[in-house]
């Protein structure tokens, strides 16, 4: 959703923006091309941040490039004595580097070590996560996370089967799943595609912090300053609806989508990853 960044984020305007959610480089190589003095840009995943800096090397210091997560922007800014910026960018969910670079885990397509571990630096993977979590965890995560109304079965299931061996690649993880999820016909996504997703977000705390992130960008916005905000799920893009409209009720900024902009049909054939995306934008209001 190039096109739809660049309309909401205006960076014509010149001045400083953040790109939370750095990816490959594109959203950060577009705000430079259409007018930005500047570019900071955020990635968790180590991987994301050498793609970018190949792709956006020609920008020169006009760019910054730091493996850190998004949810740190505020002491990023702090570190470099930044009190205010006039954009910011947060594409959030797996990006499709994730999913398709053999030995992530993300995708059961096809038959992976089970790690969908974002920041591949830290943190437990999901397969140490499978093996230690009690089952009404694992039933309370796959529920709320992947809104599956087969959690406690699923659950059971995935107990039952590492007591036979531990789980540890995306294949048997999926087979798990599938058994264990009743089938009525024919099922418009994989049964295990919910599942995946719950364990995902849960690795990778994706909804955790979502909203005071929301709200300590909002504070370092200069007047006139711009949020831009990318969803892949429901449970995402209600955080996001939430808080900018409780931040639109308080003050201080206005909120310029009033529903979520999705992506033109010609840009679903060229990437269908991209039918489920919601883009939410938000004005500081000039004092």
């Amino acid at each position: 959703m190039v096109a739809e960044v660049l309309e909401h984020l205006a960076p014509s305007r010149g001045g400083l923006f953040v790109d939370c959610t750095a990816g490959l480089g594109g959203h950060a190589k577009a705000l430079l091309e259409h007018g930005a003095s500047r570019v900071i840009a955020l990635d968790r995943d180590p991987a994301a941040v050498a793609h970018a800096r190949d792709t956006l090397k020609e920008y020169g210091d006009r760019v910054e490039l730091i493996h850190t997560d998004y949810r740190a922007v505020a002491e990023v800014l702090d570190a470099r004595g930044i009190s205010g910026v006039d954009g910011v960018l947060a594409d959030l969910g797996v990006s499709s580097m994730q999913l398709d670079e053999p030995g992530r885990g993300f995708s059961f397509r096809r038959d992976d070590p089970l790690d969908m571990r974002m920041d591949t630096s830290s943190g437990p993977t999901a397969a140490e996560l499978l093996a230690s979590a009690d089952e009404q965890t694992l039933a309370n995560v796959i529920y709320e996370f992947g809104e599956e109304r087969h959690a406690r079965r699923v659950a059971r299931a995935i107990l039952t089967a590492r007591r036979e061996a531990p789980i540890e690649t995306t294949g048997r993880f999926a087979d798990i799943v599938r058994r264990a999820v009743p089938r009525k016909g024919y099922a418009r996504i994989d049964p295990a595609t919910r599942t995946f997703q719950a364990i995902r977000i849960w690795v990778n705390r994706e909804l955790e912090g979502l909203d005071g992130f929301l709200g300590r960008v909002a504070q370092r916005l200069n007047p006139g300053g711009r949020l831009v905000v990318i969803t892949f799920h429901s449970l995402e893009d209600r955080i996001v609806k939430h808080t900018l409209r409780a931040m639109q009720s308080a003050g201080g900024i206005t909120i310029r989508t009033k529903r979520p902009v999705i992506p033109a049909e010609a840009e679903i054939e060229r990437n269908p990853r991209a039918r489920s995306a919601k883009l939410r934008a938000a004005e500081k209001e000039a004092r």
